[in-house]
């Protein structure tokens, strides 16, 4: 029976148009990276390339640089993938005009421009503030968890690295010693490439090993301080104020000076009442209670037993670093641990990125300010004078200190879950006016957030930011970084910013509309 069909027809003589400009349609995403790239300032690319007619030419930077924006606007970031691309696909072969720059090229220029990424995202929000889509009525900080190009079993201590590194550098010396002296074909040699291989480890190793020396000496400095402290007011008497320290050394310390503190009073006090008693003078039972103060004597003694038995039975875990990018942290996310960055991100009301960041602290409290420093630069930088009129930020960022940061703005800063709060505002009910005379500044937020007004304010969080890690995370397959440190983290998250903000220009434009003269 026959089936009527379109049938392929591989032997036809043309296959394609034989103009480029006829293989996509006039509003394809390629022709808008194309002319985007055309209004970016890519002076710092090109500077990288000297004009001395010295070696092989490069391919241009402003090419490259579009295949790179393509190439991560669809998902696609293996350098490798991106080579089989520049082959295969007819929107790279426009962006390219047939060149196919292998995986190598593709790798090393993103390396060599690190530097150059963050000038870039600027430009690119300089271009978007030129067409009018910078909206700064309000801003939203917050940060997500993403991975490293490391493993959570790579983690090691000092110990361990150290025999990894004698081990490594006895055999690179063994195997450049036996080539030099005697080569032999069958010799069980270290090859160039392999001595490389083991260079480069045993930089990440030694790497490693730094860091935690580091934190070593800064937690032994913290501690000593700690400790000083504590002598001098137990030499006075006073016993230290705050929570007790959950490690054990630590609170071993503090028991220790918890009970010289004990001491000096009751000894100060008995010398006080003998004082009085060889003066002739009458002891009032209310001013030298020594019984109490004896019993605060037994009691800080019997602490300090229970601190030294909890010191011996749990020796201190030791610090550790990851091998493969000692930058990275273990981080806790909702699905469990990872080894990762938190990557901070400001974001204008149209989802728009204004400004992005790369920081191994898991905890976002302390990366407001910089943030707040960084969304300033970056405006200032655009040619942009405004500044947001409101800020808002999750629980995670809450402090009294980042509550008054901004001034001259809006600032609402959950102080508790959102589902707390929501719930709390729903038992508690909503306000009006300002927050009543001495409210603590938690109090004064709770009360801002459960106006009528500041709750409407503080719901736009949700959906000004949120979508923007998902867009990155889901759309874009932009799961975990793919270089190690935190300077090659930052330029891949600022160049992923980029991107964003070229994908919502992208649908504002037209052929022609960037020309702004």
């Amino acid at each position: 029976m026959a089936f009527n069909y379109v049938r392929a027809d591989r032997d036809q003589v043309l296959l394609m148009p034989t103009s480029m400009a006829d293989w996509l349609e006039e509003g394809h995403l390629a022709w808008f990276v194309i002319d985007a790239v055309a209004h970016l300032d890519t002076t710092k690319l090109h500077a990288a390339h000297p004009n001395d007619g010295v070696g092989r030419p490069a391919y241009d930077p402003d090419m490259m640089l579009a295949v790179l924006l393509y190439a991560y606007a669809t998902g696609i970031r293996s350098s490798r993938r991106i080579e089989a691309a520049c082959r295969t696909d007819a929107a790279f072969k426009v962006i390219t005009t047939g060149l196919v720059p292998d995986h190598a090229t593709i790798a090393r220029f993103v390396v060599d421009h690190e530097a150059a990424v963050v000038d870039l995202f600027v430009s690119g929000l300089r271009l978007c503030a030129a067409v009018g889509l910078v909206d700064l009525s309000w801003v939203a900080i917050d940060g997500t968890k993403m991975k490293a190009a490391a493993a959570l079993r790579s983690n090691r201590d000092a110990e361990w690295i150290r025999g990894q590194v004698e081990a490594l550098m006895k055999a690179t010396k063994e195997s450049e010693a036996a080539e030099m002296v005697a080569p032999d074909p069958g010799a069980d040699l270290l090859s160039a490439a392999q001595i490389r291989g083991a260079k480069a480890r045993l930089a990440r190793l030694e790497q490693a090993l730094a860091l935690i020396e580091a934190e070593d000496a800064a937690a032994a400095e913290t501690r000593a301080a700690k400790a000083d402290h504590a002598t001098e007011e137990a030499a006075q008497g006073r016993k230290l104020r705050g929570r007790k320290p959950k490690d054990p050394a630590a609170a071993l310390a503090r028991a220790e000076a918890d009970l010289a503190a004990a001491e000096a009073r009751l000894t100060a006090k008995a010398e006080a009442r003998a004082a009085k008693v060889a003066a002739g003078l009458p002891i009032g039972p209310a001013n030298y209670r020594l019984g109490e103060d004896e019993r605060a004597r037994d009691n800080a003694k019997q602490a300090l037993e229970k601190a030294k038995a909890a010191a011996a039975a749990s020796a201190p875990a030791p610090r550790r670093a990851n091998v493969t990018d000692a930058d990275s942290r273990v981080m806790m996310t909702r699905t469990g641990y990872l080894q990762g960055y938190n990557a901070q991100v400001v974001v204008g009301a149209n989802q728009l990125v204004l400004a992005c960041s790369v920081s191994n602290c898991a905890a976002d409290v302390s990366l407001m300010a910089p943030q707040v420093a960084l969304l300033k630069d970056c405006l200032a930088k655009a040619g942009i004078s405004d500044l947001p009129k409101a800020w808002l930020l999750d629980a995670g960022f809450w402090s009294d200190s980042n509550a008054g940061l901004v001034a001259d703005a809006d600032v609402l800063i959950a102080t508790t879950k959102d589902y707390k709060q929501r719930r709390a505002a729903r038992a508690l009910g909503t306000t009006i006016g300002d927050p009543p005379e001495g409210a603590s500044p938690s109090e004064a937020m709770e009360h801002r957030l459960r106006t009528a007004e500041g709750g409407a304010l503080y719901a736009k969080r949700s959906y000004t930011v949120e979508p923007v890690f998902g867009n990155l995370k889901q759309n874009r397959g932009f799961e975990r970084f793919r270089r190690r440190g935190t300077k090659a983290a930052d330029a891949e998250w600022n160049l992923m910013g980029l991107v964003n903000n070229m994908a919502k220009l992208f649908d504002h434009w037209s052929p022609g509309c960037l020309d702004l003269g």
